[in-house]
């Protein structure tokens, strides 16, 4: 059904729910993983118009990728990581499209319509320009 699915990261808690879940998902349809997080920082937003060095915070994110791909991939599954740069959702989208996925997860925060007017809503702008479906994993609590 679903034969290679985009995991969007964020290198934050939220990802203590999403990664279990996908990984489950991955086991029982075969599924390969593909490892996304997209740095939006001043220097990842600028890394090619400038030609600029990665920043620490690409470098974390690097690591961080590859932490979590080494254990899945010591679980039996096939995963590949990749480190965008610029707009998270423009990015994941044109990550799930250039990766040939057929499925995209993210965690869900649950906030409001308050909260998504002033932190704006990756979800929301993923969900509106692509045509893949989308799995929402609601981040734990605390």
């Amino acid at each position: 059904m679903y034969q290679k699915i985009l995991v969007a990261l964020e290198n934050g808690r939220a990802d203590l729910s999403l990664v279990p879940h996908i990984t489950k998902l991955a086991r029982q349809l075969g599924s390969e993983l593909v490892l996304v997080h997209v740095a939006d920082g001043w220097a990842a937003r600028h890394f090619h118009q400038f030609k600029l060095a990665e920043s620490e915070e690409m470098k974390d994110d690097r690591r961080y990728l590859e932490e979590i791909a080494t254990k899945l991939r010591a679980e039996g599954l096939i995963v590949a990581v990749k480190l965008a740069l610029g707009d998270p959702p423009t990015e994941i989208v044109n990550s799930a499209r250039d990766e040939k996925c057929d499925l995209i997860a993210m965690a869900s925060h649950g906030h409001r319509l308050f909260g998504d007017l002033l932190f704006g809503s990756t979800i929301h702008e993923v969900r509106h320009n692509t045509t893949l479906p989308v799995l929402l994993v609601r981040a734990g609590e605390g």
